[in-house]
């Protein structure tokens, strides 16, 4: 009998069907990858042919689009991206800002610039 952790997703951790196993070449770990066009199914990676091997090649979509590193460009938003990811007015958080209420930078042009960390509720990175 498998172990269950061998039956889960590496992606998503929902339990894998055997017609929808598959496991990225790159990480070893098992995805979603729905081998049947009869049956319903989320794939959480892909597959396709490497022209160079005349081989398949699978990975799942954490190795295809991994998550920005902590202080990547991805987590700097200018104002108006920092007050929509914080759920206020661009004015409101400049004023959150000028008293000092939340860490910002301002650039010799005069923009302001956040992390999304510091955000009030320490909104997270997008995903």
């Amino acid at each position: 009998m498998e172990s269950d952790e061998l039956k889960r997703c590496h992606v998503c951790a929902g339990e894998v069907e055997a017609y929808m196993q598959a496991w990225c070449n790159w990480c070893g770990n098992l995805y979603h990858l729905n081998s049947r066009a009869d049956l319903p199914g989320t794939d959480c990676g892909q597959v396709w042919i490497n022209e160079e091997h005349l081989a398949l090649e699978f990975a799942c979509n954490v190795c295809l689009a991994p998550p920005a590193e902590p202080g990547s460009l991805d987590d700097v938003l200018d104002l108006v991206e920092a007050a929509a990811a914080a759920g206020m007015t661009p004015a409101a958080l400049e004023a959150l800002a000028e008293a000092g209420g939340v860490r910002h930078r301002r650039t010799a042009g005069g923009i302001l610039l956040f992390r999304r960390g510091d955000l009030p509720g320490g909104v997270a990175r997008r995903g």
